[in-house]
Order: structure tokens, then sequence, then C-alpha cells
């Protein structure tokens, strides 16, 4: 491997073909904002699950820092999970609107958007970059966008950025269907900073791990496609599968979701005002159920005869297993929904928006039903609803879907990336370098906070 200061002219030299890799143990930092533990959010089972997968083969230090007050049961837990983690309390406070709403402000004039500027800390940016410094690991994974905020601006470490979502398309959404005048120019002004800042993240590093080929196609507008690897979301088969079988006693329509994160918000509400009377014409003893953690009062207003939201559940295999269908009416997001890839496993007949099973290996009409309009998202629900036997079918599809995208499968791809970027494999002097440019545009400027 050749490298500069910046690693921008990094090249990697691969094997021949035919050659055969000698592996040895890598090591790997991976770094993460905000706690990962208890896992709750659909990005934090796919890290968890990766880095775990990792770590079975290779020396994985987790990197994990968080605000608020010092919590050390969080702090040996992580040990527990991931022997040898490293754990830092920022100490920045957010706990209340007002704190948030101040803290929004003052950071309003800075270049980056704010998903992204609360995280910036002096603390993580000084360890960083001893780390970068002393060149500690052969690889480091930068987990979500708002950890590459602290990140050096030479990565004398080869250095991947695994993008759960494409966040420019996610605030794009959200100004075009922004629940009030208002939060569409917030959504609006944050959308046009996410775009310029994501643009210019996604060039610094040296290599980018999309979740979808949907993404992918997204980020090649902005960096070359070899620079871009999918590795797919998964599911624990372990936990979710179709055992015992599920038989719904009742008409029951479920969501399941984290209820503080906005697209989802949006989905219940959208669902219960365009989508959910329909249903309940036609099936008058229908039920549909809202399950997920921190519910807000706009979610908690949805709450009816008909309408039942459950907060936090001990187990949402056991929801899941009750369903009779389980949709995911989503109109704003990313990435992929690792909810559905679950429900599927548990064998349930799923419906949902194109948006919602973006990225995802499903196929409309076989293993899942896709609709867009309010009109035909009610009757492919009805249609479930009414012929148990279609409904066995599309649940039975789906399970033998699920089955295949299990997290050791999806580790592996991974690792694989992991090596090619980490120049793992040993050099061929007859062969020609396949290079690994930092993708930045030549006098392009660092993203700033």
């Amino acid at each position: 491997m050749q490298e500069t200061c910046g690693l921008k002219d990094v090249t990697i030299l691969l094997p021949c073909a035919g050659s055969s890799g000698i592996e040895r143990v890598l090591k790997i930092l991976w770094a993460k904002a905000n706690k990962i533990l208890p896992i709750h959010s659909g990005g934090d089972i796919r890290s968890y699950n990766i880095a775990r997968q990792l770590a079975k083969n290779h020396d994985l230090t987790f990197f994990s820092y968080y605000d608020g007050a010092p919590d050390r049961a969080y702090e040996k837990a992580l040990q527990e999970h991931f022997p040898g983690a490293v754990c830092v309390c920022t100490g920045h406070r957010f706990d209340t609107p007002i704190r948030r709403g101040l803290d929004y402000i003052s950071r309003l004039p800075r270049r980056a958007p704010y998903a992204v500027s609360r995280f910036a800390s002096n603390v993580i940016k000084a360890q960083l970059q001893s780390w970068y410094a002393e060149k500690a690991f052969d690889v480091a994974v930068c987990d979500f966008l708002d950890a590459a905020v602290n990140f050096p601006k030479d990565l004398t470490i080869p250095t991947v950025l695994f993008q759960h979502n494409v966040e420019s398309e996610i605030w794009r959404r959200h100004a075009t269907n922004g629940s009030t005048r208002i939060m569409k120019v917030v959504y609006g002004v944050e959308f046009s900073k996410m775009r310029r800042y994501e643009e210019d993240v996604v060039r610094s590093f040296h290599h980018v791990i999309a979740v979808s080929e949907h993404d992918k196609k997204l980020m090649c507008a902005w960096v070359d496609a070899s620079q871009l690897s999918v590795v797919p979301t998964g599911v624990d088969t372990e936990i979710f599968h179709p055992d015992p079988p599920s038989i719904p006693e009742k008409p029951l329509v479920m969501f399941v979701g984290a209820m503080d994160w906005e697209p989802n918000v949006d989905a219940v509400e959208h669902f219960c005002r365009e989508i959910w009377p329909v249903v309940l014409a036609a099936v008058p003893d229908a039920e549909f159920r809202i399950v997920g953690r921190n519910p807000g009062a706009r979610v908690l207003r949805l709450a009816s005869k008909s309408v039942e939201v459950t907060g936090r559940v001990s187990s949402v295999v056991d929801h899941l297993r009750k369903a009779a269908v389980v949709v995911v009416p989503l109109r704003i997001g990313g990435g992929t929904r690792l909810k559905i890839y679950e429900a599927m496993a548990v064998g349930t007949a799923l419906v949902s928006t194109t948006v919602g099973a973006e990225g995802l290996d499903v196929h409309n009409g076989q293993d899942i039903i896709l609709a867009d309009q309010s009109g035909e998202f009610a009757e492919a629900i009805l249609s479930l609803l009414r012929d148990p036997d279609a409904r066995r079918r599309y649940a039975r599809a789906a399970a033998e879907l699920a089955v295949r995208h299990g997290w050791k499968a999806v580790g592996a791809k991974f690792e694989e990336v992991l090596e090619k970027v980490g120049a793992l494999p040993p050099v061929c002097a007859k062969c020609d370098p396949v290079p690994l440019s930092r993708g930045k545009n030549p006098g392009s400027s660092e993203p700033a906070v």
C-alpha cells in the first residue's frame, strides 16, 4: 500500500486472478455516535449485529460516545457485548425541548445540518485524531453520517462510511410532506444543508457501504460506483421465525416501529386519516395496533376504540404473531426497513408503500403487496383480511424469503468489503494496482461544522 498524509492517493494491490489470499485478523475501529444499547432502532439493530459478526473473526474496538449524564450501566453493558469497547460521555445535554431549541438556533449559522453538527465534540475529535496519528487500526468504520463530523481531515487509516440511509433523501421527503407550513420551511432549510454536507462527506471517505442498490444509485451522482458497495440488511432468524404458525384470532392490522422517529409518526397519522376509515367501514371489527417505543402526543391522540397504541413492548415477536396483516405506510424514509424482514420471518402478510419497502429484496404480488395510493392500500389490506388462503400464501412466501437474509451472511459481505478496503490480500508484483482514492473532487473543501 502506498499512502500520503491524507491517503488521497492510496493504492490497493489486489491478488492475481486465481491466486490465494493470505487471511489475517483485522484491527477494526467501529465508531458510533449515541448509545447502541438497549437496541431499539433499525439502524442500531443493523450496526449491532454486523459488528458482532465482525468481532467473531477480527479484533474490533467499538467506540461509542453519548451525551447527557455519565451512564455506568450502559458502559458496563457495552463491555459485555463488545469486550475492549471504548465509551465516552460528552456531557452535552439536549434533554428538554427548550435546550434543543436553543442549541438548534446557536448552530443555525453553521454549514452542517443540525442533525449532524449537534454531535460535534472536541473530546471525540481528539481521540479519533490520536488513533489516526498512531495508525492504530487496519481499517475504520464511521457508523452513520452523524459520526463523520468528528473524523479527522486526513484519514491515515483506510476508512469506510456506513450509510444506513441517504440522509438528504429523507430530508427532501420531510420538506415535501411536512405536517405544517412552518415545518416544511424548517425541513427545507435542513434539506439544503444536508444535501451539500452529505455529498462532501461521501466524497471524503475512502469507501462507502450502502444498504440498498437504490441508495447506491443516489450516491453514484457524487462518487464513482467503484467506491460504493452494497451490503443488504438482515434479520435474526433465530428470534424471528414462523414457529409456532401464526393463526390470527381477529382482523388485527399492525404497524411496528420506533414512534419517536418522524417518518413513522407521519406514516401512522396518514394511515389513520386516509386509509384506516376505509378498512373499518368494510370490516367493523378490525383493529389497528401501533407497536413501538416512545409514542409522543401526536401518536397518542390516534388511540380510539379501533386503534391501540402500545408503547414499548417486551416482545415484538409475540405481537407480530397475532397480526393478520402488518402495514408499512411510509411516505418518508431512506435506507431499508428491518421491520419488514422481521415480520416476514415470523410469517406475516404485509402491505407497504414503495418507499416503505425501498431497497429490500421483495417481490410485489408474491411475498408482499405494494401500494402507494391510499385507496389501493386500503383495498390491499381488505383483500388479505377477507381471503385467509391468500394471506397464508403471502405469509409463507415472505418467510421463505426472509430466511435467506440472516445476519451471518450479511456480516460476511461486510467483512469482505473491509478486507478489500484494508488491503489485506498479498500484493502480486505482476498485477496492475487498483486505486482506492478518497473520491473528493480536486479543489473541493472539507465539510464544515
